[in-house]
């Protein structure tokens, strides 16, 4: 979506309203669509970052299992960061512990990706094949730019069960549908593994975000008391971060915008919606509800949200994010399912329209 283009919040005003880091001892932070997008750091993403860092650990999460946790690191360092290979958590390494408890010490494993799954397979103490025919214990599975069509067949061919068994072991790092690259989304590792599902019938152990394992690991590395998980999906940062008990913050830099925002489930809201980053150290807007003529009013900062009856539109303009958040505090508050209730356009339209 269309990068936000506004003056942040200063921090002097309103000094009293909690800002989304008070009480966070760790961020967590998603790196597409977060800290950079392709080979680019976001705008404001690598100064909010350095800023959170004076004062609080900072651990990033990455879905993206073709690359290693140190290669990762490198990245974000030559962006500005500070950044060592321990402070990156990969769905690799996740879903190497999940088969950690699936398979015997040191078995064979067929795997389908690329460094930086073969590199946390290998570190674990098993060997790694690439063909059924070498008979594996278990298959494990991400995304890498190279994965083929052979590739997802031998894992295919692995994990044909014989009648009667359920079939060795299988572990995706992840099942997000799309990954954002500098050109545009590209199909993501979900992509991929529905391709197997749907040749052999049967469904993988899930590593990487959506589930817990990731964030498990994750606070167990960090000591997390108090996470704060920073991501720019709902589907699998923000449901993740939900069913792990961790607060959570949308930023709209990455893939999901203001129509998903309004229309996201009770499991998939976020506790906070960013503009960018730098709205972390901003005090975070309070939500006003009141009723007039029978219509119920939702203002967040100069932004009022009305709803009557099923009709849900902007009473009055105010900085676009406001907006987003007014606007999803009164459908989310209001027990009625979106497809249900009339959303005005200019609610979840771009940001242009909204500051026109």
């Amino acid at each position: 979506m269309p990068r936000i283009e506004r003056s942040p919040r200063t921090e002097a005003s309103h000094q009293s309203r909690p800002t989304p880091l008070d009480g966070v001892d760790v961020v967590l932070a998603d790196l597409d669509g977060v800290v950079y997008r392709g080979d680019d750091a976001i705008p404001h993403a690598v100064q909010s970052i350095n800023r959170v860092q004076t004062s609080r650990r900072v651990g990033y999460l990455t879905n993206n299992a073709s690359r290693t946790d140190a290669t990762v690191a490198a990245h974000l360092t030559n962006l500005g960061l500070s950044v060592a290979p321990d402070d990156v958590v990969t769905s690799p390494q996740a879903a190497v512990k999940l088969l950690i408890d699936l398979v015997e010490p040191g078995s064979r494993i067929l795997v389908v990706g690329g460094d930086g799954l073969t590199t946390e397979v290998e570190r674990a103490g098993f060997t790694v094949v690439r063909s059924a025919d070498d008979a594996p214990a278990a298959v494990i599975q991400g995304f890498a730019p190279q994965v083929a069509w052979t590739d997802l067949a031998e894992a295919a061919y692995a994990l044909r069960a014989p009648e009667g068994t359920d079939g060795i072991p299988w572990v995706a790092t992840n099942t997000d549908w799309t990954i954002p690259q500098a050109r545009g989304t590209a199909p993501g590792n979900g992509t991929l593994v529905s391709a197997v599902h749907t040749a052999v019938g049967r469904l993988p152990v899930v590593a990487g975000k959506p589930e817990r394992a990731i964030f498990d690991a994750a606070a167990t590395r960090f000591a997390a008391q108090a996470p704060l998980v920073i991501g720019d999906r709902l589907d699998t940062d923000i449901l993740g971060a939900n069913r792990a008990g961790m607060a959570s913050a949308l930023v709209l830099t990455g893939i999901d915008g203001p129509k998903q925002v309004l229309a996201a489930e009770a499991d998939s809201r976020p506790t906070f919606v960013l503009g960018d980053l730098r709205e972390l150290f901003a005090p975070y807007p309070q939500v006003t509800i009141s009723e007039k003529r029978g219509a119920k009013l939702v203002a967040v900062g100069a932004a009022v949200v009305k709803v009557d009856r099923n009709a849900v539109t902007l009473a009055r303009r105010g900085d676009p994010v406001d907006v987003l958040r007014a606007a999803a505090a009164a459908i989310w508050g209001g027990g009625v399912p979106i497809y249900a209730l009339e959303v005005a356009p200019e609610l979840y339209a771009s940001q242009l329209s909204w500051a026109s």
